[in-house]
């Protein structure tokens, strides 16, 4: 799988990363969390392009959870 396109660089990212909310693993188990910094880029994508959700290419995660991860760290209380 080609490597997705960078918008943010490390030192950018080591900035962001402490920013957003860690999430538990559930106790049940399941599916693997997907890597917020992947998460990010594919939002960053959606905004930078002004492309709907669905056109998000494969190279990031899935739409959904792109976009339920984006509305789950705007409602968290800082």
């Amino acid at each position: 799988m080609a490597d997705t396109s960078k918008f943010l660089n490390d030192e950018q990212w080591d900035k962001i990363a402490p920013l957003l909310p860690s999430e538990k693993s559930g106790s049940k188990g399941g599916r693997p969390r997907t890597d917020n910094r992947k998460v990010l880029e594919g939002i960053l994508w959606v905004l930078r392009t002004g492309a709907r959700w669905q056109d998000l290419p494969q190279r990031y995660p899935s739409p959904s959870t792109c976009w339920r991860r984006l509305k789950r760290w705007s409602e968290e209380e800082l």
